[in-house]
């Protein structure tokens, strides 16, 4: 009897509906796949304790939680963003603002994981975890400076003999652009993004590195 890989996927943030994240996910990786995975979007379930029962984890989230909510005029599913908010006895005003989740501890744990032969999956945001933690940046390799509003722009695949890539062709995709700082080797990039429009971001350019993958001590 053949015994599925286990997956833990730490998923979805303020911007990014964890709903969608896990019915994608369960689209492309469990049921076409056959991959085992366990969904949490609660960041402190990110532990060595938590890996230790998996061979794969995944995170796709940000950084960042808002302890004191999004404030009165944050949208929300279904609200009319013309209509002001009423409530009696009036809810106190508090100004939004954002913390890093992310613990030593917890970097030390995704390190180790993968370093001692666990695999990881960071997708999109998660380069926006790294500026707070560089045992994770260490591990993620890379870190955010930050993206434009959506717009379309090409995924241009610049590896096409690593077997994650190969017989993939160029695709475009109305998104996110992330741009940020790569810090491994060149020849790890399988992909980059590029905005043919000629579009930039700050002065970052049209392109920048998408995908990339590349062993790491004993895991990848």
């Amino acid at each position: 009897m053949t015994v599925q890989p286990r997956a833990f996927a730490l998923v979805g943030d303020r911007y990014h509906n964890a709903d969608y994240i896990r019915t994608a996910l369960g689209k492309s990786l469990v049921r076409d796949l056959g991959l085992h995975i366990d969904f949490s979007d609660e960041v402190t379930r990110l532990s060595a304790d938590t890996m230790a029962s998996y061979e794969l984890l995944i995170i796709f989230r940000d950084g960042m939680l808002w302890p004191d909510g999004y404030g009165l005029k944050a949208h929300y599913p279904g609200c009319d963003a013309e209509t002001e908010p009423v409530s009696v006895p009036p809810v106190p005003a508090m100004t939004p603002r954002t913390v890093p989740w992310i613990t030593p501890e917890q970097g030390r744990a995704v390190r180790a994981f993968v370093d001692e032969g666990g695999a990881a999956l960071f997708y999109h945001n998660t380069t926006y975890i790294s500026p707070d933690n560089e045992d994770f940046r260490h591990v993620q390799g890379s870190v955010t400076q930050g993206h434009p509003a959506v717009r379309p722009y090409r995924v241009e695949i610049t590896n096409k003999d690593h077997p994650i890539t190969r017989d993939v062709s160029d695709f475009v995709v109305t998104d996110e652009q992330h741009f940020m700082v790569y810090d491994k080797d060149p020849g790890h990039v399988l992909a980059e993004s590029v905005n043919d429009d000629g579009h930039t971001f700050k002065d970052l350019g049209t392109r920048c590195q998408a995908a990339w993958a590349y062993d790491y001590g004993k895991g990848r």
